[in-house]
């Protein structure tokens, strides 16, 4: 336990070092920890995320039992960096078990991946991977589950099956979501969308033509970004 403490003394001193006093001030803002933000309560040390993912590829060997503290810290950037060094730990899984070993504990602390960034910056990172060739029915548990947090992780963990070009459940997870009432959602939504459409238009138009017109506003502006400007003006006057 000593040890587990200094450990997590000397990843804080770290961070602390590279702290920026306008980052700090500014952060808790950005992230809406304010009351009444969706970030209500987190705390900042200011710290650009490169620089937290610098500090995160020095760890990557801890056994996960020592990333335990650091995830549930109440800094964000603690957070940040154990979660960065799961997706270091998941890359350089040699076994499937220590693959699902990774994905235990993940999904053990998924409570505390509770802000966009930490969710983006994991999700089609670890769940995307592992998923890939598996039974996806956790992601719509997910979507379907009521929670910002773990719904941003359902759709956003899909993008990396876009990648491979599968994009079934992107779809029908934006389906889930399409009615949300959080703007989180719509961006990550209309995001996925235009990164389908990035891949193959024809599909992503195939959705919007059916759902567009009852869609945020916001998630349709996200997911028609890159059509050319007169058709980015028809979806928006609904006059296709």
């Amino acid at each position: 336990m000593a040890q587990t403490q200094e450990l997590l003394s000397e990843i804080r001193k770290k961070l602390e070092h590279l702290s920026e006093s306008e980052k700090k001030e500014k952060l808790p803002q950005f992230f809406q920890a304010f009351p009444g933000g969706y970030g209500e309560g987190d705390k900042f040390l200011g710290v650009r995320v490169p620089n937290v993912r610098k500090v995160a590829k020095n760890y990557s060997k801890l056994p996960l039992s020592d990333i335990q503290p650091l995830i549930s810290n109440e800094y964000h950037e603690i957070r940040q960096c154990a979660f960065f060094i799961l997706v270091e730990k998941f890359n350089k899984a040699k076994s499937e078990e220590k693959a699902d070993e990774v994905i235990q504990f993940y999904l053990k602390n998924i409570k505390y991946c509770n802000n966009w960034d930490l969710v983006d910056g994991t999700a089609p990172k670890i769940l995307g991977p592992y998923l890939m060739h598996k039974d996806k029915s956790i992601l719509y548990e997910f979507a379907r589950s009521g929670e910002l947090w773990l719904q941003r992780i359902a759709i956003i963990t899909t993008l990396y099956f876009i990648k491979e070009r599968k994009f079934d459940d992107t779809l029908k997870i934006a389906s889930i979501l399409l009615n949300h009432p959080h703007d989180l959602i719509h961006k990550a939504v209309g995001w996925m969308l235009r990164e389908v459409g990035n891949r193959h238009r024809p599909t992503e138009e195939a959705f919007l033509v059916q759902h567009y017109k009852n869609m945020p506003r916001t998630m349709l502006r996200y997911a028609i970004e890159k059509f050319p400007p007169e058709l980015r003006k028809k979806y928006l006057n609904g006059t296709i």
